[in-house]
């Protein structure tokens, strides 16, 4: 049954990011009806979902989950967390759990139904969906997906919906720790399953993933407080230092999108061309007219990383200006004595890259002010098939530019300068996104089992 309002309360952007604790403990004061934040992202690339490993510490993580745990058993409100762990995998969810239930018995909370929904996708189902022409790349930047590729695949997720949490909720689950989801839908979810909007609900969701982002001065490290309404929701900053405008939060709408007005998710459109944003004079905003649209078809979006190589990098300093004016033609020639000198190693097994920052670090051939700066820091890496191989290109690379004979050098000393020692940091395995794809699916539920656990009194 609808109330007049439903109020959620956002810790903060990402979980393990922080957030002051004055301010979620105003939104507390506030009364919400449920606390939701998300833990995960792409953004950092597909390292995390490759090696198993925590976008941020366990220290942060439990740090913020403290705080968002205990106050919600008092408040007796639901809890829930997005994309568990950062990339939202079995390992990143039993990690993100393991957590959870450390802090209830340190803190003495029994009597709390947790749920579980995992977002893993067996191999065999992504083969099958192949086959049968339901797998399908989501962009052109994505190479085919071979039986060999997907087989070296160490793991894959699919975003899910509102669906599964809705029934988590609707099981009575006290804390619901979701694997890999669209970001709006634990949001959407709650609100939904107390009868809201589902286009306000998931519109409201869009703008709570990021917390205080939407905030003028924005920050994902400060809490937020959504309540929506039978026609409308409004957003409001917890912490004295920010409002919301209405500029600020329809920027924040067109967030991360590559179409104006039009959001696709798991088996919807959202469509805000026709939304309204009006301040409301003490720092919130009311938003309107968002509307949503049944996708002609139920598709989630899978992502799956597969190692492809090892790292080696060094960081360095350049400040001659006759080296700087001819930095990208010095490399070159370095990186072909390296390949002079490696010889017998076939020139596919590794590959030499520098970034020069003052230079066109950033945007790369894309950068339109080639006016380098009066000194550069210039990293450079090796990628190769192993960490040793990786290592020895890279030691290579280092001291032939450290020591590189260029027209007009006056000083031998050393062309680099080192900030660190050593010099040369393995970095470890490589990942790239071999499953990033769009997967047809019967409904929202299908795909993401839920497991429940009684944590007794």
């Amino acid at each position: 049954m609808t109330t007049e309002q439903f109020k959620i309360l956002a810790p903060c952007g990402m979980l393990g990011y922080g957030f002051p604790k004055a301010s979620f403990m105003k939104g507390m004061e506030l009364k919400p009806d449920a606390i939701v934040v998300d833990a995960g992202s792409t953004d950092a690339g597909p390292h995390k979902l490759g090696a198993g490993t925590a976008i941020v510490s366990k220290q942060a993580c439990k740090k913020d989950l403290e705080i968002i745990v205990t106050e919600g058993a008092k408040a007796g409100i639901p809890v829930i967390i997005g994309s568990a762990g950062g990339s939202g995998a079995k390992v990143h969810v039993e990690w993100t759990q393991a957590i959870i239930m450390e802090i209830l018995q340190e803190q003495g909370i029994g009597g709390v139904k947790l749920a579980t929904i995992w977002a893993d996708i067996p191999h065999e189902v992504v083969e099958a969906k192949l086959q049968a022409g339901e797998c399908e790349p989501l962009g052109l930047s994505v190479a085919p997906l071979t039986p060999e590729r997907l087989q070296a695949t160490s793991r894959i997720v699919a975003q899910m919906g509102h669906e599964p949490i809705i029934e988590a909720l609707a099981a009575g689950a006290d804390i619901i720790i979701c694997g890999r989801a669209y970001d709006p839908s634990p949001f959407a979810a709650v609100a939904m399953f107390h009868g809201y909007d589902t286009a306000l609900a998931y519109h409201l969701g869009k703008i709570l993933e990021c917390a205080a982002l939407s905030a003028e001065p924005g920050t994902t490290k400060d809490s937020m407080l959504g309540t929506l309404k039978k026609d409308s929701f409004i957003v409001q900053p917890l912490s004295e230092a920010r409002r919301c405008t209405a500029v600020s939060v329809a920027a924040h709408t067109f967030y991360e999108k590559d179409h104006p007005y039009i959001l696709h998710g798991p088996g919807l459109v959202l469509n805000l061309e026709h939304c309204r944003f009006t301040e409301l004079g003490d720092g919130s905003v009311e938003v309107t007219g968002s509307r949503i649209e049944k996708a002609p078809e139920y598709k989630i979006k899978l992502e799956g990383a597969m190692k492809v190589a090892y790292r080696t990098f060094v960081v360095a300093g350049v400040r001659d200006p006759l080296l700087i004016a001819r930095i990208e033609e010095v490399e070159e020639l370095v990186k072909q004595q390296v390949r002079d000198y490696y010889s017998e190693i076939a020139p596919d097994d590794y590959r030499i890259h520098f970034i020069n920052y003052g230079l066109n670090g950033v945007l790369g051939e894309l950068e339109p002010q080639r006016t380098p700066a009066h000194e550069l820091g210039v990293v450079f890496e090796v990628v190769a098939k192993t960490q040793e191989l990786a290592n020895a290109i890279c030691s290579s690379v280092r001291s032939t530019f450290l020591h590189y004979g260029y027209e007009g050098r006056k000083a031998t000393a050393g062309n680099l300068a080192f900030p660190f020692a050593p010099s040369d940091v393995p970095f470890g395995a490589v990942y790239e996104f071999s499953v990033y794809h769009l997967m047809d699916v019967s409904d929202g539920l299908e795909m993401f089992p839920i497991e429940y656990t009684e944590v007794k009194p």
